[in-house]
C-alpha cells in the first residue's frame, strides 16, 4: 500500500516536472525565436498561427489574400510561413524599387528544398543564389538564346511556325466538335523548346516524346502539391507526406535519362564551328570553359531541364487562359481575326507582322494582365541588410513580390475586372510599349530568361489559331470560369471548345 502511494506520489511529481519543463522549454523556444527577429520588420497582418504562421489566412489564392491585405497594411508587410518571415512587396512603386531600382539588393534565391532538388541545388540558374556563378550561367543562357534566335529574327521562328502548323492540323481534326486543348497545346509547346534545346521537334505520337512530356507536367503538379515540405523540409522524411517528394524523384530520373541520352547523342555529332541548338552551344562550352567556371556534364544537364521545365507549364497554362477568354468574348476575338485577315490574309502570322497588329498584341497582354500565370513570381531574398521605406530587411530574408497587385490596381486599370484589351492602346491605336504596373515576366537582374521565347510562342500560337479557327464553347454548356487554382503556376479549370473552322 505504502509503495503504491509512493510510486503514485513519484509519478505525479513526475508529471509536473515534465510538465514544467516543456512550458519552461517552449517559452525559451518562443523567446529565442522572438529575440532573433529583427525588430523593425513590416507589421504582421492578423491571423498568424504558432508554428504555421499565416499559412491558414493564405488560403488556396493566396495572391488574393495577399492583394486584400495590401488595402489594411499597405504595400509592404510579413507574413509567416511556418516559422519563417517572408516580406510582402505590392503595388508598383514597391516591386518596381526592389526588383528594378535596387536589383542588385534583392536578386539572391531563398532555400527551398524542392526546387533546389530539381534544380541540382544550384547547378541549373533559377534558385541558383546570387553570385558569380549565377551572372556567369545567366549571361551564358542570354547570350545562347539571341544567337539561336530567341530574341530576334533566326531559325527559332521558324522552327515555331512549322509546329503552329502541326497544331492546327491536330486542331482541323476535331471537325469543330468539342475537345480539351490542354495536351495538344503542351505538346506543341514541348516541341518548341525541344526545337531549341536539341534542334528537332518529334510527332505527337511519339512514345519518347509523350514519356517526356508526361513526365515534365506530372513532375509541376507534385511540386505545386508538395510546397508544404518546403515550408517544413522535416516532412520529407514523413511516409504519406512525401509522396508528392517521391514522386518528383521518380518522375525526375525519367526526364534525367531522356536528358543524358540527348546529351550523349549530341556528343557524338557535334560540330565545334556550327553550333546547332542549346545541348551544342553547352557542350562547346564545357570544352572550351571561356565563359563559365567549374562548368561539367550535370551543370548542362540541370540547365537543359530547367530549360524544358520552365517553359512548358507557364506557356501552355497562357495558352489556355486565352483561349477561354475569346471564347467568353466573342467581339474580341472577331476583332482580332478582323485585324489578322486585314494584315496577312491566308499567309501564316509571322513575327514581322507584330507591328501591324496592335490590337492582336494588346490581346495578349490584357490576358497575362487578368490572369499572369506567376502572380507571385519567384522568390526573392536580399543579398545584404536592406533599408526598405520605414523598415530594416536583413540579409538573406525572403522576399515575395505580388505581381497580382499591379495588375489589378485601380490607380493604374481603372475597373480592372472588365476585360478589356484596348487599355493597351494609345490614342493612335498603337500598343503602349513599357505600361506601369504592368509586369507578367517580373524584372530586373532575376526576370524570366525566357521571356522573348514565350512571347515569340504565345504571339504565333494565338495568331495561328485565331487565323484558322472560330473559338466557341460547346452548346448547352456551362458558362466557363475564370476562377483559377494557384498550384506552380495560376492554372485555368479544365474546359472543352469547339474550333470551327473559318
Amino acid at each position: 500500500m505504502a509503495a503504491g502511494v509512493l510510486s503514485s506520489e513519484i509519478f505525479q511529481l513526475s508529471g509536473l516536472n515534465l510538465q514544467t519543463f516543456l512550458v519552461f522549454f517552449l517559452a525559451f523556444l518562443l523567446a529565442c525565436l522572438y529575440l532573433r527577429r529583427p525588430r523593425n520588420l513590416p507589421p504582421y497582418p492578423a491571423g498568424c498561427w504558432p508554428v504555421l504562421g499565416h499559412l491558414l489566412a493564405l488560403g488556396r489564392a493566396p495572391h488574393l489574400k495577399l492583394t486584400a491585405w495590401r488595402r489594411q497594411y499597405g504595400d509592404v508587410f510579413t507574413v509567416r510561413m511556418g516559422m519563417e518571415d517572408v516580406v510582402v512587396l505590392n503595388g508598383y512603386t514597391a516591386v518596381k524599387d526592389a526588383l528594378v531600382d535596387r536589383s542588385e539588393l534583392f536578386a539572391s534565391r531563398p532555400q527551398n528544398y524542392i526546387f533546389d532538388l530539381i534544380n541540382g541545388f544550384g547547378k541549373a540558374i533559377v534558385s541558383t543564389r546570387w553570385g558569380k556563378a549565377f551572372k556567369q550561367k545567366k549571361m551564358f543562357v542570354s547570350t545562347t538564346l539571341r544567337t539561336l534566335g530567341v530574341k530576334g529574327m533566326g531559325s527559332i521562328e521558324e522552327k515555331i511556325r512549322e509546329e503552329m502548323g502541326c497544331l492546327c492540323a491536330k486542331v482541323a481534326e476535331y471537325g469543330g466538335q468539342p475537345f480539351d486543348p490542354e495536351s495538344d497545346l503542351h505538346f506543341a509547346i514541348a516541341n518548341d523548346i525541344c526545337s531549341v534545346a536539341f534542334g528537332s521537334r518529334f510527332d505527337y505520337g511519339d512514345e519518347r516524346f509523350r514519356n517526356l512530356s508526361d513526365a515534365a507536367l506530372v513532375t509541376m503538379d507534385r511540386v505545386g502539391s508538395g510546397q508544404t515540405i518546403n515550408v517544413f523540409p522535416f516532412l520529407r522524411f514523413v511516409p504519406g507526406v512525401n509522396k508528392s517528394l517521391r514522386d518528383v524523384s521518380k518522375y525526375n530520373a525519367k526526364i534525367h535519362a531522356f536528358l543524358w541520352d540527348e546529351i550523349s547523342r549530341h556528343r557524338q555529332n557535334l560540330n565545334r564551328e556550327n553550333p546547332r541548338d542549346f545541348l551544342d552551344f553547352c557542350l562547346v562550352e564545357l570544352e572550351r570553359r571561356e565563359k563559365v567556371e567549374d562548368f561539367t556534364d550535370e551543370h548542362v544537364m540541370y540547365m537543359t531541364y530547367e530549360l524544358l521545365f520552365a517553359g512548358l507549364d507557364t506557356v501552355a497554362n497562357a495558352m489556355r487562359w486565352c483561349l477561354l477568354y475569346m471564347v467568353l468574348y466573342q467581339d474580341v476575338q472577331k476583332k482580332v481575326q478582323s485585324e489578322l485577315d486585314a494584315v496577312g490574309g491566308s499567309a501564316q502570322p509571322a513575327l514581322s507582322h507584330r507591328a501591324q497588329l496592335p490590337y492582336t498584341k494588346a490581346t495578349l497582354m490584357e490576358v497575362q494582365r487578368m490572369r499572369a500565370v506567376a502572380p507571385l513570381g519567384l522568390p526573392h531574398a536580399t543579398t545584404q541588410d536592406v533599408t526598405f521605406g520605414e523598415f530594416d530587411l536583413p540579409a538573406g530574408v525572403m522576399v515575395l513580390t505580388n505581381l497580382h497587385s499591379l495588375h489589378m490596381d485601380p490607380a493604374y486599370w481603372p475597373d480592372p475586372d472588365r476585360f478589356d484589351p484596348e487599355r493597351f492602346l494609345d490614342t493612335e491605336g498603337k500598343v503602349i510599349s513599357k505600361p506601369k504596373s504592368f509586369m507578367p515576366f517580373s524584372g530586373g537582374r532575376r526576370g524570366c530568361l525566357g521571356e522573348q521565347l514565350a512571347k515569340m510562342e504565345l504571339f504565333l500560337l494565338f495568331s495561328s489559331l485565331l487565323q484558322n479557327f472560330t473559338l466557341k464553347s460547346p452548346e448547352g454548356a456551362p458558362v466557363l470560369s475564370v476562377e483559377g487554382s494557384m498550384r506552380l503556376t495560376l492554372t485555368p479549370p479544365s474546359y472543352k471548345i469547339c474550333a470551327i473552322p473559318r
